[in-house]
Order: structure tokens, then C-alpha cells, then sequence
């Protein structure tokens, strides 16, 4: 007992004294530390932003940065192997990174998705550019609503797309115009209790906003009739079109209306009271109020074969299109660049600008159609169809429509969405 006794104490005194060790020994070392004095690190250089003006060039804010001449040549050939310098656009900003007062780098922004870096080595006066896309992910947007006034209206102002951004929800209501142009003019045929239901595509940036989109299927009940399109892309370029349930086109040779979203003023008439000429006259045209500057489209593929100023018309182009028609567009503002007699266009092509040259007393859109010489109705001719899901593609049509007609389906129809309303 005596012995265990004594080892214990022995290895307590043998630990004690460890510690007694281990702490001197840490307090010396804490006593030869000392602390530094802060040291302050080199700023990375310095930024400077330009902007590109009016008429102005890359090269010139180079060179009004203070580039010397292979410095410059160096930057603008790197670059040019991203992206055309002579296609920056007014207001694009240009930083530079300067590190030892001798450029490092450059940042373009050529639009939201995609920027060039160039990088410089100083050392040797080399430059190397790469491009960075944004990235997006793709979501699938599915709405239903009921209409009160106007598309328009009822699109932007639905509460379930309350997070959605404005501009994509205008492009929602875009989207749903053009796809049924050819069976629907919105600014005359809709109707209060109208119903709408539609699945769209889209890529969306990490902000929320949308870089690209499409309808994949829509629904539109106008007055009790239902219209339908479905996305296809025969060919699996991306630049697809849209059938109904049973494969034929939506589209038609001729759209039903020159501009999008526009309000008809006056109609075709064989007596009408000109408000300048002060008398009745045949009206073989229909007037779409629109401002000044708005972009005229031809409503269908041809070309054109006037293209000039009268009395009358004001600035005024006629286009010819297969089978006899002609279509006509007056007082306009000015005409499309580069177009002359003998332009091909193509349909839904922006020709001209709205305005009120000639005999208007405002800005306005004067639009005829002729078959074989003779003025018609545009608002009233059956408009001939383009060509249905070709044969050789019917089977993968069946298969994709399939799912997108399912996606549709699953939203309410008019009846729910009817009987939802009334019960608020």
C-alpha cells in the first residue's frame, strides 16, 4: 500500500511539473511574438469606365484612354475574334483595368447575356479575349384567366404572374398576338368573358427575367369558339410554327393586320365622309390608329412594286403577292432601310413606319388589299391557309403534341374559369 501510494504522488509531482514546463515554455514563446505593424497591400490597379457616344468608335476610346498605337491594334484585334467592334451600340461602357498605370484588362458588355474580356500581358504587349454568357435555366410558365376588357390587360395584371417581370408578361400578351393574328384581331373581336389559358417556354436569366421564349400551347375562346396552337418544330432548327389540334397551319398567306395591337379607326366603306375633302367618298381601306413611328409590317410575303409620294397617300408602298393580291400601305412617316421597287419581303416584315403624310388629319395607318385589281374587305376575306404537319412528320408530331395538349389541358377551362369569377 505504502508503494502504491508513493508512485501515485511521484507521478502526480512528475505531472505538475509537465505543466509547470509546458506553461513556461508557452509563455516565452508568446513572449517572442510580437505583433507587426500593419502592413497595407498594393490597391490592384484602377478602373476606368467609358462609354461609347454617338457616332463613336471602340478605337477612339482607346485611344482617348491613352493606348499607344500597338497597344490599341493589339486590344482591337483580340477583340474582333469575339465580337465586331463597328457593332458596339451607342451607350455600350467600356472598363479598363489598369495595374502600374499600364493596361491589364478590358470589359465590354455587348448586351444582358454576353461579355468580352480582354486580358493583356504587359510584359510582352499580348492580348487574349474569351466571352461569358450568362447563365439561364428554363422554367415552364402555365396560366389561365378570363378577360374583362382586353388581353392586355388581363395578362399583366394576373396575380399569380405577380413575380414574373413586366417586360415578360408584355411578351406573354406579344406572344399570344402573334400566334393568333391569323384568326383573331384582338383590337375588335374580343369579349368581355373571353377566356385564355396558355404554357409557355422560357430561358430565364438569374434575375428572373427571360432571355428567349415560345408558346408551347395556347388556348383562346373568343365568343364561345376555341382556337388552339401548338408549338412544332418540323425541321429541330428552333424555328418552329404552330398547328391547331389536328395539325393544320394557324398561319395564313396574309396576316390580318398590319401592326400589332392597334385599334382600327375606320373601316372599309363604299360611302364615307372624308373629314378634309368635306364630302362622301368610297373609304376601300381600313385605318388603324397608331402613333407616329410605329413599325407597319407587309402582311404577307411578295414584292414590292410601289414605293413613292403622292397627294393623296403620302408616302405609300404597294405589294404584290401571289394569286392576284396586292396590299397597300399609306401615310407613312418613312419607309424601311434599303427597301425599293423590287424589294422581296417577307411576312410580318416591318416595311415602314406609321405617320400622317398625304391627306391625314392624324397619325394613322391607311391599309387596302386588292384580288386581281379590285379593292376587298381585308377585315372580311377568307384568308387561304398555310400548308399542315408534313406527312413525314405526323408521327412525331402526334407524340410531342401529345404532351404540350396535356400541359393545356390540365389548366381550367372556361367553365371553371367562368364559374370562379362569379363566385368573387
Amino acid at each position: 500500500m505504502t508503494n502504491r501510494k508513493r508512485v501515485v504522488a511521484g507521478g502526480c509531482a512528475a505531472l505538475v511539473a509537465a505543466v509547470a514546463l509546458a506553461s513556461a515554455l508557452s509563455r516565452e514563446r508568446v513572449a517572442e511574438t510580437e505583433l507587426a505593424d500593419p502592413v497595407h497591400a498594393a490597391p490592384p490597379g484602377r478602373f476606368e469606365v467609358r462609354t461609347l457616344s454617338f457616332g463613336g468608335t471602340f478605337g477612339q476610346i482607346l485611344d482617348d484612354a491613352g493606348l499607344g498605337t500597338a497597344d490599341r491594334v493589339a486590344v482591337l484585334d483580340a477583340f474582333r475574334s469575339e465580337a465586331e467592334p463597328r457593332r458596339l451600340r451607342t451607350g455600350t461602357e467600356v472598363r479598363l483595368h489598369w495595374v502600374e498605370e499600364r493596361l491589364h484588362g478590358i470589359r465590354v458588355a455587348l448586351d444582358r447575356d454576353r461579355t468580352v474580356y480582354v486580358h493583356c500581358n504587359a510584359g510582352s504587349g499580348d492580348c487574349a479575349a474569351s466571352t461569358v454568357t450568362l447563365a439561364t435555366v428554363v422554367d415552364t410558365v402555365r396560366v389561365a384567366g378570363v378577360i374583362e376588357g382586353d388581353l392586355w390587360s388581363a395578362v399583366l395584371n394576373l396575380p399569380e404572374l405577380a413575380d414574373v417581370p413586366s417586360s415578360d408578361r408584355s411578351q406573354f400578351v406579344v406572344s399570344l398576338d402573334r400566334v393568333f393574328q391569323w384568326q383573331i384581331d384582338f383590337s375588335r373581336q374580343i369579349r368581355a368573358g373571353d377566356t385564355y389559358r396558355f404554357v409557355f417556354q422560357r430561358e430565364k436569366r438569374p434575375d428572373g427575367s427571360m432571355r428567349t421564349g415560345h408558346l408551347l400551347a395556347a388556348e383562346l375562346v373568343n365568343s364561345g369558339k376555341a382556337y388552339h396552337a401548338i408549338w412544332f418544330d418540323p425541321n429541330g432548327d428552333g424555328r418552329g410554327t404552330w398547328y391547331d389540334l389536328d395539325g393544320e397551319s394557324v398561319r395564313r398567306a396574309f396576316l390580318m393586320k398590319p401592326i400589332e395591337l392597334s385599334r382600327i379607326s375606320s373601316r372599309f366603306s363604299f360611302s364615307r365622309f372624308h373629314p378634309i375633302r368635306k364630302e362622301w367618298r368610297a373609304h376601300r381601306g381600313v385605318d388603324y390608329a397608331a402613333r407616329s413611328g410605329t413599325p407597319v409590317q407587309s402582311t404577307g410575303a411578295g414584292v414590292v412594286v410601289r414605293r413613292n409620294t403622292s397627294p393623296t397617300y403620302g408616302r405609300v408602298i404597294d405589294v404584290r403577292h401571289p394569286n392576284g393580291f396586292l396590299t397597300r400601305y399609306a401615310h407613312l412617316s418613312g419607309f424601311a432601310r434599303g427597301l425599293v421597287v423590287g424589294s422581296r419581303v417577307a411576312q410580318g416584315e416591318v416595311i415602314g413606319y406609321v405617320g400622317m403624310t398625304g391627306l391625314a388629319t392624324g397619325p394613322h395607318l391607311h391599309y387596302e388589299m386588292h384580288v386581281r385589281g379590285t379593292p376587298v374587305d381585308p377585315l372580311a376575306i377568307e384568308l387561304p391557309a398555310e400548308d399542315p404537319v408534313p406527312d413525314d412528320d405526323r408521327a412525331r408530331w402526334e407524340l410531342e403534341s401529345e404532351a404540350r395538349i396535356a400541359l393545356l389541358f390540365t389548366l381550367p377551362g372556361p367553365e371553371e374559369l367562368r364559374s370562379a369569377r362569379a363566385d368573387q
